[in-house]
């Protein structure tokens, strides 16, 4: 039987039903673009606490009650995709297991527990008539690996956004800029030849080369929230497997946290003359973002005792055309890491932070 009163204000209430959503969430795997159940089981949720839960692709938003038009709108956000397990679990990913004030399981720091304690603070005040502004909820998917079916393929599905609050793990401080992300896949080319005589130009020594200038080199500007831009070559690999064989080709990935005193283009241009190899980004959508500090969310969060940062992690947030907030309980350390958890109290907090949060906003 479908409950009678279907948005409530018992904070403790929310905090058990966070905890049994995230449990449920674990539990059913959702790998990027395998999202497709976990979309179901939040759809259902909603649908059970009487929301007009909406459905595109394995995204999943629901917009509060009394929605005006002439109301601003405030976007309530996180993602419910995760990356594969690493190898170094000892405890089954997909076993929600609580223990000694923890939550375990794959995906409860990054970003289960963000995305229930956002959806709890929606059931908060969704059904508030006096509301100053209008909320909508986003679940969405392919954030993991910033696909294009994830929040950029809903946002215009969902209409006008004024701003924005996106979960992810930041301890519950207020991450007010991010560093954009740029992939660079690299190719060196030479000659192949036979190992044991003066034969061939190894296209290996070319990218070793190319990746001691890459770690000698540091651009310039540094900024005063995101630091300077870091870059990291992440993998490299030959095509050819013989040991006796001079590499014709080697290929390496350059991983570019660009803060915002550079465009990609401008780091794309700064490298590509001092490097052998050619240079393919794979996109530059990712780009670095800010939310200004005056802005009402962050004023509210200075009131509610949080403080800013700039985040060297990249986000939703980055494909969002309005002003966004990253903030969330958890810890981006545990974010990836084998056993990853999250406290009980994390999630609580969250509650309690995120309803303040709204309760101080004056637009």
């Amino acid at each position: 039987m479908q409950e009678p009163v279907l948005y409530y204000k018992d904070q403790e209430r929310l905090f058990t039903e966070a905890v049994d959503l995230l449990s449920g969430l674990i539990a059913t795997a959702s790998y990027s673009r395998e999202e497709a159940h976990t979309a179901e089981l939040i759809e259902q949720f909603l649908l059970r606490k009487g929301c007009k839960a909406e459905r595109y692709l394995n995204n999943v938003w629901v917009k509060s009650n009394h929605f005006k038009a002439d109301k601003p709108v405030l976007l309530l956000n996180s993602h419910h995709d995760t990356v594969k397990p690493n190898a170094g679990y000892t405890l089954d990913p997909f076993q929600p297991l609580i223990k000694e004030g923890r939550l375990y399981g794959l995906g409860s720091n990054d970003a289960g527990g963000a995305l229930v304690a956002l959806l709890m603070t929606f059931l908060y005040f969704a059904n508030d008539p006096d509301l100053p502004f209008n909320l909508v909820y986003i679940a969405s998917a392919e954030e993991e690996i910033s696909g294009s079916n994830g929040i950029e393929a809903v946002l215009p599905k969902v209409g006008r956004i004024d701003f924005g609050i996106v979960g992810e793990p930041t301890q519950m401080q207020m991450a007010v800029a991010e560093k954009g992300l740029l992939v660079m896949d690299a190719v060196c080319y030479g000659k192949s030849g036979h190992a044991a005589r003066e034969e061939g130009d190894s296209a290996l020594y070319k990218a070793i080369q190319d990746i001691q200038w890459i770690k000698n080199y540091h651009f310039q500007n540094t900024s005063a929230l995101l630091g300077p831009v870091k870059m990291s070559v992440t993998v490299v690999e030959t095509p050819n497997k013989a040991h006796n064989v001079i590499p014709a080709e080697c290929r390496y990935v350059i991983d570019v946290r660009v803060n915002d005193c550079y465009t990609h283009e401008q780091i794309i241009e700064t490298l590509q003359p001092h490097l052998q190899a050619e240079l393919k980004p794979r996109s530059l959508r990712m780009r670095s973002s800010s939310i200004a500090l005056d802005h009402p969310l962050v004023k509210s969060g200075l009131e509610a005792g949080r403080s800013c940062y700039g985040s060297p992690t990249t986000s939703d947030k980055a494909l969002m055309p309005f002003p966004a907030l990253k903030m969330g309980p958890g810890d981006s350390a545990r974010s990836h890491t084998a056993d990853e958890y999250i406290y009980l109290e994390e999630i609580r907090e969250g509650i309690e932070l995120y309803i303040k949060l709204l309760q101080g906003l004056i637009i």
